[in-house]
């Protein structure tokens, strides 16, 4: 049997991990209304400074782009705004999450449905491979790495990390 002061400490550190990971949830959770609010700077702020966002574009083609300037300014492209102005909602859906100390990795799929008409349709589908840090400010995404669930070995082996996380 243990002692008081190992089971208090074990007990601590479970506390810990379980506040970490609801942290870490709602940081992703928090993405999506402000980029459909049009709420630029926030959202490039999710984000540690110099961290990225690699994303598959419309044409097929990839971009990276660095926070939070270029992460923030990506919401005032025209294709984005489109979207916000015919209504749109960007759903990241519960990622598995595993967190080393002040650094964690998140795996999951996120979904953007969009208004056309008097219906909403899904617009995207896509699966996602965060690093995360623990910072003065909280959980901050470092790199959010986002493939379009196109049947390509890339999203396929982004879809695998979840086995090594």
């Amino acid at each position: 049997m243990q002692d008081i002061e190992s089971r208090i400490a074990a007990l601590e550190a479970r506390c810990r991990k379980a506040e970490d990971h609801l942290e870490i949830l709602n940081l992703l959770n928090t993405y999506g209304p402000l980029v459909d609010s049009a709420t630029a700077r926030p959202a490039g702020e999710l984000w540690v400074e110099g961290g990225g966002y690699s994303f598959t574009l419309p044409d097929g083609g990839t971009k990276r782009l660095t926070a939070p300037d270029e992460i923030a300014g990506m919401y005032g492209w025209q294709g984005h705004l489109d979207l916000v102005d015919t209504g749109c909602a960007h759903l990241t859906a519960t990622p598995k999450i595993s967190i080393r100390g002040d650094e964690a990795e998140a795996v999951g799929y996120s979904l953007v449905v969009l208004k056309e008409g008097e219906r909403w349709v899904l617009w995207r589908a896509a699966v996602n491979h965060w690093t995360l840090r623990r910072t003065a400010e909280g959980w901050r995404i470092v790199e959010r790495f986002n493939r379009a669930l196109d049947g390509s070995e890339e999203s396929h082996e982004t879809m695998r990390k979840v086995m090594a996380i």
